[in-house]
């Protein structure tokens, strides 16, 4: 495992088929940039997908809850492979800064908004999109001001991934007991306020790590 402080830590990248599948993105030439854009059309296949099962009946809703689940999945291997691909693979860009972070961002919006709007919550859908931006902006704001990279939670990327994709599986059995986007508004609700709740652990680490470095040389 890499013992870079910027990057991630995930026990996934050090398996053998991640790293055969990395391997097989490098040997092919696809760039780690393009890998990125990838994750954003996952993720609209994902937020497009939670949007319409809010519509849709029976066999149809179940078919978009698991599609959904999926794409927010392969919007993660995305993720995954673009950083093995730059970094193991080295095929890093000059602009390759820019297209880790941005893509993460309106792949958050894209999945919680659609989710939101799947459960007529498009507001709810939003705030939990606005408090996981501003995670990743504090993170980052943290590297700016010469601190490591900040990847705590409880609702960072990893923890808000695995929450709306466990919410839509239980969703397809949500009918058994007579509801309907219960559990995605429960799921979006937890989103929303654990995001705020790691945004606001990660702004005191930052204050605290600022005054302590300033009174050293101060």
């Amino acid at each position: 495992m890499t013992g870079d402080p910027d990057r991630r830590p995930l026990a996934s990248r050090d398996t053998g088929w991640a790293r055969w599948i990395a391997r097989r993105l490098t040997a092919a030439g696809i760039a780690p940039n393009h890998i990125s854009m990838a994750s954003m059309v996952m993720a609209a296949c994902a937020g497009v997908a939670f949007w319409q099962a809010g519509e849709a009946e029976a066999g149809a809703r179940i078919v978009l809850l698991i599609a959904a689940a999926l794409f927010c999945q392969l919007r993660l291997l995305c993720n995954l492979f673009d950083g093995m691909v730059a970094i193991e693979g080295g095929r890093q860009s000059p602009d390759g800064a820019f297209w880790n972070e941005f893509p993460d961002r309106v792949a958050d919006m894209l999945i919680l908004v659609g989710a939101g709007y799947g459960t007529g919550e498009p507001a709810l859908g939003w705030a939990a999109a606005a408090f996981a931006v501003l995670t990743a902006y504090t993170r980052e704001l943290g590297r700016a001001c010469g601190l490591p990279a900040d990847f705590r939670g409880p609702m960072a990327k990893p923890h808000r991934m695995a929450t709306i994709t466990a919410a839509a599986l239980i969703s397809c059995v949500e009918p058994a007991w007579g509801g309907h986007g219960v559990i995605l508004k429960a799921a979006l609700w937890l989103i929303a306020a654990g995001a705020a709740l790691t945004a606001l652990r990660r702004a005191a680490t930052l204050v605290a790590a600022l005054r302590s470095r300033n009174g050293r040389t101060g």
